[in-house]
């Protein structure tokens, strides 16, 4: 062992523990055990078993452990975003989709087609960069999934521009925000521009943060740690105090993280959080107080005192195989034509096929040496799609690779288009477009959206 460290041996690591020890003594707390000289006893943690303690000082030990619940911050609000609160509505488990029927699976295919016709399903292709990424774009010190995740990147600082969401007075608050690069782009696009907050939401720890490359006395940064299910936005400090018009973003935002994220947005975020049980405002109204005039300047503020407005959305969409009837937003669109929660259910399995016989691409960019975004990088997620459903099923003699994926396509659009119906009844302009091309993301799907001044009541005189 190294001077100074555990003389414990780690067979699994193959290494000695590398924690210091005390003046003294060859073992550090974990393994103090180890002292012969040491009769006390040490018994796994209660509150989280992948530690240690010595038996006559659990209590102690459970008064700091790392693992005790802490103590709930103020914008907590337990399952303010959660979405349906009917447990009879809630699908019961349903059959592994490999397990299906041939004759179940024609007839799903059926309905998936017939809730899709007349949908608009070949979206524009919206393709942007932004100058605030040129000079790392062209930094040849990248390797290629660096460089993908900057051209997404710009493309969605490029779309946020053009829908003029890039502007003072405004706070961006970034849902799934692992290390913060997202809002780190959007701080550098906002270089000279002043009175700029940043909400960044994740609700694990995160190592590696940038964060703290932000010295702009401007722009502030805070984060987050809750669940996007629990926060109400309402009820964050620097909101209430600055009234600040809110621009929502994210980058490839799983599954039903996407719903909770618009539902904290256009429903908790846009009426008050008094209470618990308080009923959200009539759509008409909210519709109103969310509106901001996008080309406004630093003075924006709530139009009234007690709502405070959403200015945008840009959210890149992702993992739709993650996405839980319990929080999706598109409920009432899916009601509407005829589907259910057993067809939910399928859909959102179905979806991976979007990209299956893609195994081979992104094995390909897992093995970049480039992955410092690999917590929360796109190859990974498509990883994820492919084992998902794709290697698993017995359904490759049924349908062939482009037939499964233009079914997964399918599915994808049309949980995509009940969220956007949710945003159109909640007074939003909302759209979906290709952001960024497949080479450089199969999950290359954008939501926009913008408060649409034709909803807005006129002034009675």
């Amino acid at each position: 062992p190294e001077p100074g460290r555990c003389a414990y041996f780690v067979q699994r690591k193959g290494r000695f523990c590398r924690m210091v020890t005390a003046a003294g003594r060859r073992f550090c707390g974990e393994h103090g055990h180890e002292e012969e000289q040491n009769d006390r006893k040490r018994i796994p943690c209660p509150l989280d078993p992948k530690h240690t303690v010595y038996e006559d000082q659990l209590q102690k030990h459970l008064k700091k452990c790392n693992s005790r619940e802490k103590p709930k911050p103020v914008y907590f609000v337990q399952d303010i975003n959660a979405g349906l609160k009917d447990v009879a509505e809630i699908p019961e488990k349903q059959v592994p989709l490999s397990s299906l029927p041939i004759e179940e699976l024609q007839n799903l295919i059926i309905k998936l087609k017939k809730a899709s016709n007349g949908l608009e399903l070949h979206l524009k292709e919206q393709i942007l960069s932004h100058q605030a990424l040129q000079e790392a774009l062209n930094d040849p010190k990248n390797g290629e999934s660096a460089f993908k995740h900057l051209k997404q990147q710009a493309s969605i600082l490029g779309n946020m521009e053009n829908l003029h969401l890039l502007g003072p007075g405004r706070c961006f608050v970034e849902f799934g925000a692992g290390r913060g690069k997202l809002s780190h782009w959007v701080d550098i696009a906002l270089e000279n521009v002043e009175s700029v907050q940043f909400l960044l939401v994740e609700r694990a720890t995160t190592r590696f943060k940038v964060d703290g490359k932000h010295k702009r006395r401007d722009s502030v940064f805070e984060r987050l740690q809750v669940d996007i299910q629990h926060l109400c936005l309402n009820k964050v400090p620097i909101l209430e105090k600055k009234k600040l018009p809110v621009v929502g973003i994210g980058k490839h935002l799983c599954g039903a993280a996407t719903d909770l994220a618009l539902r904290c947005l256009v429903e908790s975020y846009t009426t008050c959080c008094d209470g618990d049980d308080e009923e959200p405002a009539p759509k008409r109204c909210r519709a109103a107080q969310t509106e901001v005039a996008p080309h406004k300047s630093a003075g924006n503020e709530s139009t009234t005192e007690d709502h405070k407005p959403v200015a945008g959305i840009v959210i890149a969409l992702c993992c739709h195989h993650k996405c839980d009837w319990t929080h999706y937003v598109g409920r009432d669109f899916f009601k509407s034509v005829g589907l259910g929660p057993v067809e939910f259910h399928y859909f959102q399995r179905m979806s991976s096929w979007a990209t299956c016989g893609m195994q081979e691409t992104t094995s390909k960019a897992s093995t970049s040496e480039d992955s410092e975004d690999q917590t929360n990088d796109t190859e990974e997620h498509e990883q994820t799609l492919s084992r998902t459903e794709s290697d698993s099923d017995t359904l490759q003699g049924t349908l062939s690779v482009e037939e499964r994926k233009e079914i997964g396509c399918l599915c994808k659009r049309l949980i995509d288009h009940g969220r956007i119906e949710y945003l159109q009844q909640q007074g939003y302009k909302a759209v979906l477009q290709y952001y960024t091309e497949p080479a450089v993301s199969l999950e290359n799907v954008l939501l926009t959206a913008v408060p649409n001044p034709s909803l807005i009541p006129e002034p009675t005189i």
